[in-house]
């Protein structure tokens, strides 16, 4: 017999090896959880990319609201920052709205910076949203913050390696405000027993209503707005008693089906049910029901009540009930999200009898032999001593009632000169417009704006015209939320404002004028003003700060307590703008704020360009030289327009437009040229 071999010794090693790679598999994620080996960014800097893609909403921190414009993708973004750790958060919602506002971001006491870096954003003194709760996070996540950086500081000694200190950027530096310059008056004659005071809606009195306003504002915008005064109150009571019946007998339906016996009520609820919905698909009013209908209602009430008598399941038809609710929800919600669309469409769309007329006009301009030009009113356009006006426009009839306007309310047009920027498809059509129509003793010239920078400035990429941009800003105080939120429509320059300089070159000053404005006083007192190192004379808008827009404008230094401004009218020195290279810096601001490619990130980007080119350049103007809010607020006096030198028709409903609030279209149309043949065959009645 064979003895047995004996047993091969176990080898320890591989055993081993195996001990220590499952070890340090362990060891290896937590020593890059405290940073013990960082990688790419440091841990100083912790970095969170925001998205591409164009924001909707901007927290005004303390104030409460926000700023919107219409037409890209809603984001969303928090970020929360524990040591070396940061953490993203962002919920992308398609947008389909018109392009009419710009969307910003929000973000919640931590906003992330151009650079990928975090920034801390502290409360400002008597802030609203602060309180002890904010006190108490801002103070955990600095105990949080120090923690990390000392358990850094202890790795990074224990290792023993000579590396670098890393390098502490000084925190940026605010240039200290200079002494505010008051705002000159405006010489308007004062009228007797007149309130400026504006008449705004009724405050709701209970949360629930409030933040029921802010979610149809921030949502639908000024539409709102005009729904409510445009709300029709219909005669519908007896079609809302056959929904409840409706929706009671849908109810208890499935439950009474299943019940052994009720096979006839099963079949006569099922038949009432058909009924009723047969009826209401062709009825919207009381009017619109047949004359049985009474018959059909006592039916169906004979129908509930057998249905209630009956033992079902309380559950199920509480269960189907609130189904029931949330389809009829989404519905309206649909319906008023179809309805705010049409409304969008209405004011972003241009009439059919507008297009007509710049057809005409530009046919005619072909067709007809050139009308001749006065050398005189030729020369008027190159000397400095001139007033000079600017409109930026693509509005025919528009531009020709800043014109009418202006001149009506001038005293002395002899050396008044207005300069039109269009494009290229207006610009024959507005040629044509103003060489058949004269204004007075004034000169026009037209500009074809995007000719002009694409020959003289073919550096600059903005060759396309920019209006004035618009942005919706809701405004909201923490401190009273009873109150109603209150929503504004701030103008700032567009991208094209920003090469007026260079387009004249031989003009010292100029007056910047919306297309949407009507002059009621003459301007001449504008052009004595002395404002000394200014560059920009305008009307300030303090419901808005720039600390408020501090998630916005980033690292770049501002005076948290500066007030933002309107245009509409507005003053300019091209001097001082040419010394102090404002076009230069706006060229730097652009790459910073408008680098993402897109028109509308391009376009969002004038609102912190506009902001930030004239801080502590703006000479503040007398808040009566311009009433603003014309195309949005139904609650403006007759009096305070009266009163005004001018009035802005900012906002969605354009005083052209048949959306346009109807009390306030006689002051435009006052001004609208009469006796045009283009325009009887067009049919243009605004």
């Amino acid at each position: 017999m064979k003895g047995t071999a004996p047993p091969a010794k176990r080898r320890r090693g591989p055993r081993l090896a195996v001990l220590a790679l499952v070890f340090c598999s362990l060891l290896v994620p937590i020593a890059f959880l405290f940073n013990r080996f960082p990688a790419g960014e440091s841990s100083r800097a912790p970095a969170c990319a925001p998205s591409p893609r164009t924001p909707r909403t901007l927290d005004l921190g303390n104030a409460g609201g926000c700023v919107d414009r219409i037409g890209t993708d809603l984001f969303r973004g928090t970020t929360f920052l524990i040591g070396s750790i940061v953490f993203c958060y962002a919920v992308y919602v398609t947008d389909e709205r018109p392009q009419q506002e710009i969307d910003l971001p929000s973000f919640e006491r931590i906003g992330v910076e151009s650079g990928g870096s975090v920034n801390e954003a502290k409360p400002e003194s008597g802030s609203v949203t602060g309180g002890n709760a904010e006190a108490q996070d801002q103070e955990t996540l600095e105990k949080i913050s120090s923690s990390s950086t000392n358990l850094e500081q202890r790795i990074d000694s224990a290792s023993g390696a000579s590396t670098n200190k890393p390098k502490v950027l000084p925190p940026p530096l605010i240039e200290k405000p200079k002494p505010e310059v008051k705002p000159v008056r405006v010489p308007v004659q004062p009228t007797k027993d007149i309130d400026r005071v504006r008449l705004r809606p009724p405050r709701v009195q209970n949360a629930d209503e409030v933040e029921k306003a802010k979610a149809c504002q921030i949502e639908f915008g000024s539409y709102c707005l005009w729904s409510i005064e445009h709300k029709e109150v219909m005669k519908d009571a007896v079609v809302k008693r056959l929904k409840d019946q409706l929706f009671v007998a849908r109810s208890y339906y499935p439950s009474i089906a299943k019940l052994k016996g009720k096979e006839a009520l099963t079949r006569e609820l099922k038949q009432n049910i058909q009924d009723h919905e047969r009826v209401l698909s062709e009825s919207i009013v009381d009017a619109d029901l047949p004359s049985f209908i009474k018959k059909k209602i006592e039916k169906m009430d004979q129908s509930i009540a057998r249905a209630k008598s009956c033992t079902v399941d309380c559950n199920n038809v509480d269960r189907k009930l609130r189904q029931i609710l949330h389809m009829t929800e989404d519905e309206a919600h649909f319906h008023m999200k179809q309805s705010a669309y049409l409304y969008n469409l209405g004011v972003h769309t241009m009439p059919k009898s507008h297009h007509c007329l710049n057809m005409r006009l530009t046919v005619e301009y072909f067709k007809s032999a050139p009308l001749d030009s006065d050398d005189s009113a030729v020369r008027k356009f190159t000397i400095p001593d001139h007033k000079h006006y600017v409109i930026l426009s693509r509005n025919v009839l528009a531009a020709s009632v800043v014109i009418n306007s202006t001149v009506s309310s001038a005293e002395d047009t002899e050396n008044v000169v207005f300069h039109v920027l269009t494009d290229a498809q207006n610009f024959y059509a507005m040629k044509h417009w103003f060489a058949r129509n004269s204004y007075r003793e004034s000169a026009v010239d037209v500009i074809n704006y995007e000719r002009v920078i694409l020959e003289n400035l073919p550096e600059f990429g903005a060759q396309q015209l920019y209006l004035p941009e618009e942005f919706r800003v809701l405004i909201s105080s923490l401190e009273q939320p009873t109150e109603k939120s209150r929503m504004e429509y701030l103008s700032v320059f567009s991208h094209s404002h920003f090469f007026i300089p260079e387009i004249f070159k031989d003009l010292k000053k100029v007056i910047v004028l919306d297309d949407d404005v009507v002059i009621q006083r003459d301007l001449s007192f504008l052009w004595n003003l002395d404002m000394g190192d200014k560059v920009n004379g305008a009307v300030r808008f303090c419901g808005l700060r720039l600390g408020q827009l501090r998630n916005l404008l980033g690292r770049a230094a501002y005076d948290p307590k500066s007030c933002a401004w309107m245009s509409g009218v507005n003053v300019i020195d091209l001097d001082k703008w040419r010394e102090y290279n404002i076009t230069e810096n706006y060229v730097q601001l652009l790459r910073k704020f408008g680098n993402s490619g897109d028109e509308a990130s391009l376009r969002a980007a004038a609102l912190p360009i506009s902001l930030l080119s004239f801080q502590h350049l703006l000479y503040p103007l007398d808040e009566k030289l311009t009433l603003s809010g014309l195309g949005y607020d139904y609650a403006i006096r007759e009096g305070s327009i009266q009163s005004s030198a001018s009035l802005h028709y900012n906002g969605n409903m354009k005083p052209w437009l048949e959306l346009g609030i109807p009390d306030y279209k006689k002051y435009w149309k006052r001004f609208l040229a009469r006796d045009e043949r283009f325009m009887d065959e067009c049919n243009v009645s605004p």
